[in-house]
């Protein structure tokens, strides 16, 4: 009997097993057709909701441009916004497939710690951008100069967590948020004007009064020479083999660079017309004491 029992049990399962495989085969069409058919409108969604994002984007940048808001302002909104209703979209997406909101959300926030320590130099960036808005040590357009890696150059963006710099030979420089806001730096043209500061050495047979006048001309003829603030030459110091004239004047930021480069070539046509030296580093030794010495310790002999 306990045989039997043994044969008509396994018939048993295996019919349990046939019917569920072929319940499983009868429901296969109909359930690949509604996956089908939350993947198309899943890419629907996203593309809709890809073009919506766009809109929203436009919407506020130009909001924020009507309302005089700074360039790097509009460019972290912009990043901000992007972000953030991305998420929203892959949110709504997955809850489509069945997935809670709430559920995702509850994860992420007990998984925030982990999250946290894996993303804390992305999220000190993140802070660093902020404080860099809010503070506006620079903005975009200015250029800075980083002082714990040397790094300088023309602020182009303000992202999310990086900001792109453009140095003069068209090079891009890619700085953390996070260093920016936490180093020290040079705004170079935070101001509307740069002072010029010019050293040039002239022999000490020269004539300083007409040296000084002849820098003081070149100053006074210079277009780029703010004539409204101070601009004059002076006798900066008694070097070891020269006489050194300081020239000191302002030029407006977008002026600064060709002006004092202009200056610079036309400090050195003024001195030569004007018979000015401009010497080399020299050592004058004088053997006169020694001489005598070597003479009288000859004639002791």
């Amino acid at each position: 009997m306990e045989f039997w029992d043994m044969l008509l049990s396994i018939a048993t399962q295996d019919e349990i097993d046939i019917g569920v495989i072929s319940q499983f085969l009868r429901e296969l069409p109909e359930k690949a057709w509604n996956l089908g058919v939350r993947v198309v409108l899943s890419l629907v969604v996203f593309f809709v909701g890809a073009q919506l994002i766009k809109l929203v984007r436009k919407i506020v940048k130009n909001s924020l441009q009507r309302g005089n808001a700074d360039k790097g302002v509009v460019q972290f909104a912009d990043s901000f916004v992007n972000a953030s209703l991305y998420v929203l979209l892959v949110i709504t997406i997955a809850s489509g497939f069945g997935l809670d909101a709430a559920s995702i959300l509850a994860l992420l926030g007990s998984a925030g710690v982990a999250i946290g320590l894996a993303i804390q130099g992305s999220l000190s960036n993140f802070v660093g951008g902020v404080l860099i808005l809010l503070l506006k040590p620079f903005k975009v357009g200015d250029y800075i100069k980083e002082d714990s890696s040397g790094n300088e150059g023309t602020v182009t963006t303000i992202e999310l967590f990086y900001t792109k710099l453009t140095t003069p030979d068209n090079r891009v420089i890619v700085l953390p948020n996070g260093t920016l806001s936490n180093s020290s730096l040079i705004n170079v043209t935070a101001c509307d004007s740069r002072r010029m500061d010019l050293t040039v050495g002239i022999s000490y047979d020269s004539d300083i009064r007409l040296a000084k006048e002849a820098l003081q001309k070149v100053l006074d003829e210079d277009e780029a020479v703010l004539k409204d603030k101070d601009h004059f030459v002076f006798v900066d110091s008694l070097a070891e083999s020269s006489v050194n004239i300081g020239v000191r004047c302002w030029l407006s930021m977008e002026d600064f660079w060709t002006g004092k480069w202009r200056i610079t070539e036309n400090v050195k046509y003024a001195l030569d017309n004007a018979g000015i030296i401009i010497p080399y580093p020299q050592l004058d030794v004088h053997l006169e004491e020694a001489s005598a010495q070597a003479g009288s310790l000859n004639d002791k002999q």
